[in-house]
């Protein structure tokens, strides 16, 4: 999909009525409703991680429904999903808009993430599953082998390792304001993001080394130093 071909109207033309230009996913329309609903909530999501829907954006039911080759529900479904997590906004004419992070939220959020995951990296040494550390160690071993940089794997390794942390803190709590946060740093619209990924795939080793170590107080400091690290590649590259 070409930027901006699912959500936005050529100049002479109202956005709702524009024909797709993108070839459609053509999703499987016999998949049952739920599924349709996750397949169009999925790829979205992936389309704003990868910035092909840009912050401030219109987001066009429409036009997402014919680019994805089904029907207006289960798109209308996804979007309430995303707004519910915050990628997305109404916006003043109740249309949904691809939710914009300043730097000053961004870093307010690194802040708050400092805090909280360092917290929860801590609390997960005990419950972490073996299975899981060894799945996210084999991703980043590909991520560094390989010889093109890929942003969707370096968004699926992050995610990987940032999961294991939410996921198995052992307090639902603190492992939905982690991935709230989470969610406000991704739409940070990062220049350069590719020079991250050496410093991102070193210190996630660590991360993960130290919960495997079930380490409590070497998880605490690697995570810190891993969102320290962030706050301060957006001062020296953004502010």
């Amino acid at each position: 999909m070409r930027r901006n071909t699912a959500n936005r109207a050529e100049p002479d033309q109202p956005a709702g009525d524009r024909p797709p230009v993108a070839e459609p996913v053509a999703f499987a329309t016999r998949q049952p409703p739920k599924n349709l609903s996750a397949l169009a909530y999925a790829e979205i999501a992936r389309l704003i991680e990868k910035k092909e829907l840009r912050a401030g954006e219109v987001v066009v039911e429409q036009n997402l429904a014919a680019y994805l080759g089904i029907s207006r529900t289960p798109v209308r479904q996804a979007l309430q999903r995303l707004e519910l997590e915050g990628l997305l906004v109404k916006s003043n004419t109740k249309s949904f808009v691809v939710r914009k992070v300043d730097l000053k939220e961004y870093l307010q959020s690194l802040k708050a993430r400092e805090i909280m995951e360092s917290a929860a990296a801590g609390m997960c040494v005990e419950l972490a599953p073996a299975e899981r550390i060894a799945a996210a160690k084999v991703t980043l071993g590909r991520l560094k082998a390989s010889s093109r940089y890929d942003q969707e794997e370096h968004w699926a390794s992050d995610r990987e390792v940032h999961d294991i942390v939410a996921d198995f803190c052992g307090n639902q709590v603190v492992g939905n304001i982690v991935k709230s946060l989470r969610v406000t740093t991704k739409l940070f619209e990062v220049e350069r993001l590719a020079e991250r990924l050496e410093p991102d795939t070193r210190q996630h080793e660590v991360i993960l080394d130290k919960i495997e170590q079930r380490d409590a107080a070497g998880a605490r400091k690697a995570m810190a130093d891993h969102i320290k690290s962030l706050f301060q590649f957006a001062l020296d590259t953004v502010a």
